[in-house]
């Protein structure tokens, strides 16, 4: 494996990282929303990752590595029901549906990220580092 392919990995880490931190934002923004029906309200999402190894008979630097972003899955938890007649968005039984955002776990989620994606730009750091001083040997 190349040192060069150290960036295109952590590159692609980086880049499914803010996916995730976009996601959570969405999730925590809506957080508090409100409507009169089940099929109208938010559903907390959360990203999809997959990891990518193709090894092809040519080279191994021709590989590809890293993390892609598969798709976006809504959560199935069920919607917070209140009943509370006087709000305006009240259905004519009197309840209003609420996200099935939990909060908690979407800070969870957003430190995560953020850390994953401390850990990358380390780790590209590193690399440059490594190169630099491969470079210094030569002279």
């Amino acid at each position: 494996m190349s040192l060069y392919s150290i960036f295109d990995i952590a590159g692609s880490g980086m880049s499914a990282q803010t996916t995730r931190l976009n996601i959570v934002a969405s999730n925590m923004a809506n957080a508090n929303t409100t409507s009169s029906s089940s099929n109208e309200t938010y559903r907390a999402r959360q990203p999809v990752f997959a990891t990518v190894l193709q090894n092809s008979m040519k080279a191994q630097a021709d590989s590809a590595k890293g993390v892609q972003v598969l798709g976006v899955v809504e959560s199935q938890a069920p919607l917070r029901q209140e009943y509370a007649p006087q709000h305006p968005m009240a259905n004519a039984d009197g309840y209003i549906f609420k996200p099935n955002v939990n909060v908690v776990e979407e800070m969870a989620n957003m430190m995560s990220a953020s850390r994953s994606y401390q850990n990358n730009v380390e780790m590209l750091n590193t690399a440059k580092q490594l190169l630099q001083q491969t470079l210094k040997i030569g002279q």
